[in-house]
Formats: structure tokens, sequence, C-alpha cells
């Protein structure tokens, strides 16, 4: 439906006219387009005003007599052209108004009454036209993430609505730029997309095996210690292996990593991941817990694999790198 006609069914539907036919594609065509729905509320508030108005009843003698001078002056006119009777017709309904007075008063009164709604009428549209003033963070579109108030101007229909929005963008950069590496970090630690995590992980991860700032200590926010909690803790066995195979450069000068790792060989359900935690730790078997734990896997766990391996380990002959 097109604005044009949807204009006329709301004048149609403001009086109960509109077929039912019609109902269902108004209602449609509102939803969608903003300036038919400003029209409409635009006419209901002209009705409102008017209904707050007095309506004045005519005199019926002066009706009646009014009606009965216009009869006598419309027989008595002579028949003529279109634009002759035109004219006729202006000058006696003058001279009708002329000679009654109340009439022309009335009349007056309701040119008048007329007048100051319909500008009232365009001032509204005017004002409803006019650009409202939103203040938002960045002016590009984007997902709302959640409304934090909302509170209504006193004695007007302004409504002032505060809200977040979350707004996507895109940053490229060296891996060594420390605003990529925070981002990569948010990616495995956020919880997103398995694909975004997944990369998140595979790129911390290359860039501790060439030793790339890859600072240990008790900051959580560094890239070692992100890899050790997505070791222990990530539901993907696959993104718990990558992080290991990082982790690998450090078991040897990290007491944390090597005790990090024997806690995966320990308890992660994934026999792989388990096996890969074995080969890592057999540098630093010499380690009293790295040896407790491979003591521990070479006779209780699942895997016959797993036993073995722990087992071999136990039996060489390595020192503490």
């Amino acid at each position: 439906m097109k604005c044009e006609m949807a204009q006329e069914n709301i004048i149609l539907a403001h009086y109960g006219e509109l077929p039912d036919e019609l109902a269902g594609a108004l209602e449609q065509h509102l939803a969608i387009c903003e300036d038919c729905r400003n029209e409409l509320i635009a006419m209901q508030a002209v009705e409102e005003r008017l209904a707050l108005l007095p309506v004045m009843e005519p005199d019926p003698n002066m009706l009646a007599q009014a009606r009965m001078r216009l009869d006598d002056a419309l027989d008595l006119i002579p028949p003529g052209g279109f634009f002759q009777r035109l004219r006729t017709n202006f000058f006696t309904w003058v001279g009708h108004v002329q000679s009654a007075p109340a009439l022309a008063t009335l009349l007056i009164g309701v040119g008048f009454i007329s007048g100051t709604l319909v500008n009232k009428y365009e001032a509204y549209q005017a004002e409803l036209a006019k650009p409202k003033v939103i203040t938002v963070s960045h002016p590009t579109q984007g997902t709302v993430a959640n409304v934090t108030g909302i509170v209504q101007i006193p004695n007007s229909e302004m409504v002032q609505v505060n809200y977040n929005r979350v707004i996507p963008e895109t940053i490229e950069g060296s891996l060594d730029e420390p605003r990529v590496r925070e981002l990569l970090l948010k990616g495995i630690s956020t919880p997103t997309a398995d694909d975004v995590r997944v990369n998140a992980v595979s790129l911390l991860a290359n860039e501790c095996k060439v030793g790339h700032e890859c600072v240990g200590g008790g900051d959580p926010k560094s890239i070692r210690n992100q890899l050790m909690v997505t070791m222990l803790w990530d539901e993907d066995p696959g993104v718990r292996l990558t992080a290991l195979e990082g982790l690998q450069r450090y078991v040897g000068q990290d007491p944390r990593v090597r005790d990090a790792i024997a806690e995966s060989l320990s308890r992660d359900p994934n026999a792989e991941v388990r096996k890969q935690a074995i080969a890592t730790l057999a540098p630093v078997r010499s380690d009293s817990t790295v040896r407790q734990v491979l003591r521990t896997a070479s006779t209780r766990d699942e895997n016959a694999y797993i036993r073995t391996a722990s087992y071999n380990v136990l039996q060489g002959m390595g020192d503490l790198q």
C-alpha cells in the first residue's frame, strides 16, 4: 500500500468507514511507515482539540429564513453560462450574509476557528517534521545492547532513552602491536564464536613458540597466563592442545607452566592432550611434582598408551632443564 492511499484510508478508519479487507493492509503499512504514523497521530491530536471546543448551535428561525431567501434568489436567476452562474451565486450569497448579521457573525466565527485549527495543525506537523536531537557515542549503526534509563520530559511527549549500542569495528596490524594482542586475548577469554577463539589461541600460541613477548609472572593479562587457563579449562580439546603446544617452550624455566601441564596430565579427559603433556614434561621429569604425576599416570590412567608412555619417561635419565 502506498502512502497516498494509506492516508486516505486513515481518514476512513478514523470515522469507522474503512472496509475490513483494507484494515489489515493499513496496519501493516503503519507499522513500517513513520510518516503515515505521524499523520494518524496528528489527526488524532486535532480531533482531541476540536472536542474541547464548545459546539455553537445556530438559531433555527435564522436558518429557516436563510434557506427560504436562498431558494427565492435561486429561482430568480436566469439561465446562463457556468461562469455567470458562479459569479451570480457568489454575490447572492454575499447579499444574504449582509442581510443576516447573525449568520455573518456565525460564519466569521467558524472561519476564525477553522483558520486557528488549521494553523495549529500545520504547526504540529512542522514540529513532528523537525529533526529530533539524539546523542549517540557513534554515528554509525549497531546493535542495541541494552537500555539503561528512560525519562519523560515533563509536560511534553518527548522521552529521553539512554542505551548502549554495540558497534562492530575492525583493526588490522602486526601481532607485535599491543592493541592487536589485547584483542586476541579478549578473543580467548570472552565467550564468542568457536572459530574466533580457535584462531586467537593459535596465533598467540605461535607467538609463544617463537618467544615473542610471551612473558610469564602473575599478570592475569599475560599471554602465557591466558594459555595456561585455556589449556586447563577450555571445552574444546583441540584448543587445549594448541595452548599446550604454545607453552612447551617454557616448561623448563617457568614452574607455573610446569605445574599447569602436570595438572593437565592428571585430569584432562582427552587422551591426545595427555599424550602431548607427557611429551612436554619428559625433559623435566626430575622435578618432584612431575615425577609424582607421571608415577600416578603410569599406574592409574585408563589409557594403556598413557600408562606405558609415563612409565618409559620415568625410566629415563633426564635432568631438569
